[in-house]
């Protein structure tokens, strides 16, 4: 989620007023509460959203580093990278349905608290399971966060044109957290070490914790969603298995009966899921609203979109450094154009669709990515970094406008009074994006790279395995073997993630592409006698 959040939390915002009719622990008519405090609360969520911004993408420049020191398989490393984003996407939802019955206030304190449990862990982690798991909770506290802070601020600000401006503030800060990541990460990985790019949160919660347990009120819903914790398993294990399915693949460059059987549990929970949405009454996503072409369409434009972009941005920061050699905080600025584009694609993307509709814009700004992601694959060069600022700068560009129109899309085509679960689904799917965008094209990365390496004269073939496994173990091969040959498995390892990089460059242009049409073909907007018979 980044510059082009502003439709989700607007949409969210407005889903949520219908239920916020008599709110704050149920006592309907309470006086609006001070300036200074309404704006201290407003400054409290902010500062969450921008750590949690920040986690999304700080870790990408530092992992290098981290590969070195945990040593983790290619799965455990794309665990360690998207299990944030894929927990996040899983229980946002429900976290939202809980934080309705217990209190807002309760709900997001608890993120706050679980959030920088979380960041302490993972900063002092000495495994790389230890890591994951870090991670994990990581997602816990940021979808506790994010699923109740958009309600407070309706809760707090009732003033319409207030709250407008608040809400622009509060994604704003999500932006801007994801934006500076990665150069934040590579800032602080360089000076003392990947671990305190977690570390960095824990002071940070502790202010907005001691701030926001004194600020912000209690609110809830009078008439609060049934919470389905069948649903929640169903959804959480079922995506989980399918995850696990394809990085196993992946490490080990083909499927076997485990990683099948795997794949298939995951799918089956994740259809039962699908079926008991469509059964039970109060469903934790109403999955009908999927009948609106218009509507899945720009579900699938997100996601695709969003994935390629942060999938982008992870593997762009390990070319650089592992293939080009480029310090932590090189990579980082390596990727601020990318990023400035992108807030200027968002920004720029109302004017788009005024001048040539949500169908064309939406169509020009995929085909526009998808073209970039082809040219990076080309140029494919980390010492000529100049030939691939024009497609950075292009990439980042159509990815803010897709990313926008997407999301407003999405809101569009859900009739008013069902925004609030449109909202729900639009979140979910910008997390959803970036963490099966990793995996997916993550696995077909370490897969080119373990099949591309070559042999490498004067090594045992125990020691080619082992640099066959990643990047990072190609390295520690190297630190036992004299420097002649080191500097041989260094080009080869070099040389097999170059062809990875590309490969994923490859992929992720096609399936651009191929959105792109989608989007032409399906977002037509539809006959006005059809329309009229539909209302």
């Amino acid at each position: 989620m980044t510059e082009s959040k502003v439709p989700a939390a607007a949409g969210s915002a407005a889903g949520t007023e219908r239920a916020e009719h008599s709110t704050d622990s149920g006592q309907p008519g309470r006086p609006a509460l001070p300036a200074r405090q309404r704006w201290l609360v407003l400054a409290v969520v902010s500062g969450s959203l921008f750590l949690c911004g920040i986690d999304l993408t700080v870790l990408h420049v530092a992992v290098p580093s981290l590969s070195r020191d945990l040593e983790p398989s290619p799965a455990q490393l794309l665990w360690i990278v998207d299990v944030y984003s894929l927990t996040l996407a899983a229980l946002l939802v429900t976290c939202g349905t809980l934080g309705d019955r217990i209190g807002r206030r309760r709900m997001v304190l608890s993120g706050f608290f679980t959030f920088g449990l979380a960041s302490a862990a993972a900063a002092f982690s000495a495994s790389t399971v230890q890591l994951i798991a870090a991670r994990a909770a990581l997602g816990v506290g940021a979808a506790m966060i994010m699923a109740s802070t958009v309600a407070i601020i309706r809760v707090v600000f009732a003033d319409d044109r207030e709250r407008a401006i608040a809400i622009g503030i509060w994604t704003s800060a999500h932006s801007v957290g994801a934006t500076i990541g990665p150069l934040v990460g590579g800032l602080v990985t360089e000076k003392w070490g990947w671990g305190a790019v977690f570390l960095i949160n824990v002071p940070v919660i502790v202010v907005i914790l001691a701030v926001g347990a004194r600020v912000i009120p209690e609110s809830r819903n009078p008439v609060p969603r049934r919470w389905d914790v069948t649903s929640v398993a169903l959804s959480v294990t079922g995506l989980a298995g399918v995850v696990y399915a394809l990085k196993q693949a992946g490490e080990h460059a083909g499927v076997n009966t485990a990683i099948v059987l795997t794949a298939l549990t995951g799918s089956a929970l994740l259809y039962a899921f699908v079926r008991r949405q469509q059964r039970i009454r109060e469903p934790l996503l109403d999955f009908t609203l999927f009948r609106e072409r218009s509507f899945t369409t720009a579900t699938l434009c997100v996601i695709g979109c969003f994935g390629s972009y942060v999938a982008l941005l992870f593997f762009l920061t390990q070319w650089l450094q592992q293939v080009g050699a480029y310090s932590p905080v090189r990579a980082g600025l390596a990727l601020m154009p990318l990023a400035g584009a992108n807030a200027l694609g968002a920004v720029t993307a109302p004017w788009a669709a005024n001048r040539w509709g949500n169908r064309w814009a939406l169509t020009g700004a995929l085909s526009l990515f998808a073209v970039a992601y082809a040219a990076i694959a080309a140029v494919g060069d980390t010492a000529h970094y100049g030939e691939l600022l024009i497609p950075l700068l292009a990439a980042g560009y159509g990815a803010g406008i897709v990313m926008t129109l997407g999301a407003d899309s999405i809101m569009a085509a859900a009739q008013p009074e069902r925004s609030g679960e449109a909202a729900a689904i639009q979140e979910t799917s910008f997390e959803l994006g970036a963490g099966l965008g990793v995996a997916v094209l993550g696995t077909v990365l370490t897969a080119v790279y373990r099949t591309g390496l070559p042999d490498v004269p004067g090594i045992s073939g125990e020691q080619q395995a082992r640099a066959g496994e990643s990047f990072a173990a190609a390295e520690d091969v190297m630190a036992h073997l004299p420097s002649r040959t080191a500097d041989a498995v260094l080009h080869s390892a070099r040389h097999a993630y170059d062809r990875g990089f590309t490969a994923v460059s490859v992929i992720a242009a096609i399936g651009l592409a191929a959105t792109a049409l989608m989007a032409a073909a399906l977002l037509r907007p539809r006959p006005a006698a059809k329309q009229a018979d539909e209302d």
